[in-house]
């Protein structure tokens, strides 16, 4: 087994690090979903934990962990009244984005299951993660079907496989851990709400500290077992304190007046439903176990508030996850009651690693390494290593030709228009992309249209084609009695059809003829809109901007709609419109894509007025062109036209025609106003075709 970076060596992250340890004192707290930019040691630091736990009692050869005290009577390895008792490390299974439902689930074999009614069942990651953590990298990133299950098993606390009449159930509880990165996409509401609390990780902006961080790890991977030697006193003080805190934790009261500032600081924030009270609670006695105490505390309740919330409280979708500190003060100070008096002589901070200053933590020094570390401020805002424009104070006129530029006559950003909801803009024909919720595509999950022979392991099973493709063969393989003798070949999948989720790459014409303040503000609205519906339909999407002499891709395709959204408010406007060079960038962009994602097919939303007024001696015919392209590749796509006032020239119109799609006009986005929209997509697409 390979060597784990020690949990004590980990630099910084004092609120991560608190919540992991919560976590180990009191499973019942529900897990931690860490948010962060990447390169911040997130998994390091999920993964050091396991090292931490305490041993777990098991009976003696179950596949599904069953605790020897109290087995599970349903346990498909059972019973087990008088197996023996073991002892086992508690695991951390991790579960690959990419899993499928076999490998989370477990599997059944149909064959035998149709031909000699056996439950042949193989157990999944879900009874492998029983009474132990599963961990999800980049969760966000999860298939909505494996969130499914997850959800299942995180609120029964029981995995079922059920196929064609044949069902097994096991205990499956767990303590979810997940990682993710906001820049990649967020996670759907359900199962934000079942991870207890919440971590928000940046890279520290402290030159020692970074420094630290980097000796540690040169030192951890020249030798990481001489390394791990290294910490193996502060690992050890910290699993003895962990355990000091279990045992601590039955004994430790919630009185009333903590209690009621739970209450009402979730009350005060409109979190929904009541778990959120629940995991409060349940925090801030794990926190009073962890100081040595007896009794919970205003800080206490005001610690597990900063950690159970953020992810909770109501927000829109592109709001950052967060708490108003001074408001949570406010409630906690309105409803504070009397406070619990420390014994004078109990120490209230019982000594552990990391209780020093900065340089205590090991020998290699750098910060705590265990004690009750402060709720940090939040992270640094990201700036991706590139200064914030200044815009100009006033809208300057174009400049002269000779002195285009990116830069050139660039006007101040302006804000969007209230957002409206849109109808759906979806691909024709039928995908095969991820699942989400766009456009018609082959999925795991969905009606079933009809049946297949499978390649490689069967999943889903259509029973009906079964057994009529075995039904002729029933004399020639000797059947005498009642049952189907069913064979390897005989097996048909089931084929479904739902929905995927699409690249909607934006361009986005930001010229000076698009500089009138209202109208870009109605353009900057529209977009938000379809990021919105974007968001809601689990697409990715990308940003492209063309002004001046130039196109940029502002946002390359991402499943972050916040980042999409974050750069659209800060676009200014200014100079000629380069159309060719926009529609050039967004094929070479979708070139790749395909490369990178072949199965997600692309949408193409152009919003512009149809202006070509630099890229070459012919800006007309090069934007013509280059729509052509686009239209060869079979690429669906949208032209926004924003052409205002009462004298309207129709050049969206013939663009969208070169680029083989259909034109709407901005009040033609709103729900209420494109019924017909997707059918003249797909109406243009088809007649396209046959041409």
């Amino acid at each position: 087994m390979s060597t784990r970076f020690p949990f004590t060596a980990v630099v910084g992250m004092d609120d991560l690090r608190l919540a992991l340890l919560l976590n180990a004192v009191s499973p019942a707290v529900g897990g931690v979903l860490v948010r962060g930019e990447k390169g911040t040691a997130k998994s390091t630091a999920v993964r050091a934990l396991a090292d931490l736990l305490p041993v777990v009692p098991v009976v003696a050869g179950c596949r599904f962990s069953c605790d020897p005290v109290s087995p599970d009577p349903g346990c498909p390895d059972g019973p087990h009244a008088d197996a023996p008792g073991a002892e086992r490390a508690a695991r951390m299974v991790e579960l690959p984005v990419g899993a499928s439902e076999d490998r989370l689930v477990g599997s059944l074999d149909i064959e035998k299951a149709l031909s000699e009614g056996v439950k042949a069942f193989e157990p999944g990651l879900l009874a492998a993660a029983h009474r132990g953590i599963l961990y999800v990298d980049e969760v966000n990133l999860l298939s909505d079907h494996l969130i499914d299950h997850l959800l299942d098993a995180a609120a029964m606390g029981a995995s079922h496989v059920e196929r064609e009449g044949v069902s097994v159930r096991h205990a499956a509880r767990f303590l979810l851990v997940g990682t993710m990165n906001p820049e990649e996409g967020e996670l759907r509401p359900q199962l934000l709400d079942r991870f207890g609390l919440t971590v928000e990780v940046a890279a520290s902006r402290v030159p020692e500290q970074r420094v630290e961080v980097v000796r540690r790890r040169l030192a951890f991977e020249d030798d990481p077992a001489v390394f791990a030697a290294r910490w193996a006193d502060e690992e050890t003080a910290l699993r003895d304190r962990i355990v000091a805190a279990r045992t601590l934790l039955p004994k430790v009261v919630l009185g009333d007046a903590a209690l009621l500032q739970i209450a009402a600081t979730c009350a005060a924030f409109e979190v929904d439903g009541m778990r959120a009270d629940i995991v409060m609670a349940r925090a801030a006695t794990a926190l009073a176990a962890w100081a040595g105490r007896t009794e919970v505390t205003s800080e206490d309740v005001r610690q597990a508030a900063l950690l159970a919330l953020p992810h909770r409280r109501r927000r829109n979708p592109f709001d950052a996850p967060g708490l108003d500190e001074d408001k949570l003060d406010e409630t906690l100070e309105q409803f504070k009651g009397e406070e619990p008096q420390p014994d004078p002589d109990e120490d209230p901070e019982p000594d552990g690693p990391g209780d020093g200053g900065p340089g205590d933590g090991g020998p290699d020094g750098g910060g705590p390494g265990g004690g009750i570390p402060p709720q940090s401020e939040g992270p640094a805002p990201e700036t991706d290593g590139v200064p914030e424009e200044t815009p100009a104070e006033a809208p300057a006129p174009d400049p002269a030709p000779q002195a285009q530029g990116p830069g050139a006559g660039e006007r101040a950003a302006v804000q969007a228009a209230e957002p409206f909801r849109t109808k759906m803009l979806s691909v024709p024909g039928l995908g095969q992309g991820a699942a989400g919720r766009r456009s018609r595509a082959r999925t795991e999950h969905g009606r079933t249209t009809g049946a297949t022979r499978p390649r490689g392991a069967l999943t889903k099973l259509h029973l009906a084609a079964t057994v009529q493709a075995a039904a002729p063969h029933q004399r020639a393989r000797g059947r005498t009695g009642p049952g189907l003798v069913v064979r390897r070949d005989d097996l048909r999948q089931a084929t479904r059809e739902g929905r995927e989720g699409n690249l909607v790459l934006f361009a986005v014409d930001a010229s000076g003829s698009m500089a009138a303040r209202q109208r870009m503000s109605a353009v900057k609205g529209a977009v938000l809109s379809l990021l919105l519906d974007a968001y809601q339909r689990r697409d990715k999407v990308g940003l492209i901007t063309f002004r001046g002499r130039t196109a940029e891709l502002a946002l390359p395709p991402t499943s972050s709609v916040d980042a999409a959204a974050a750069r659209l408010e800060q676009l200014p406007t200014g100079g000629r419109t380069p159309l060719s060079a926009g529609l050039l960038k967004a094929h070479d962009v979708l070139r790749i894509e395909r490369l990178r994602d072949p199965s997600r097919r692309p949408l193409l939303v152009v919003v512009t007025d149809g202006r070509a007024t630099g890229g070459g001696a012919d800006p007309v015919a090069l934007a013509a062109r280059a729509a052509r392209l686009h239209a060869a590749e079979g690429t669906a796509s949208v032209v926004v036209d924003c052409e205002t006032g009462p004298v309207r020239l129709g050049l969206a119109g013939s663009l969208a025609r070169e680029l083989g799609g259909t034109a709407v006009t901005l009040d033609e986005l709103r729900a209420d106003s494109i019924a017909g929209l997707v059918r003249d997509v797909q109406a243009e697409q088809t007649t396209r075709r046959a041409a």
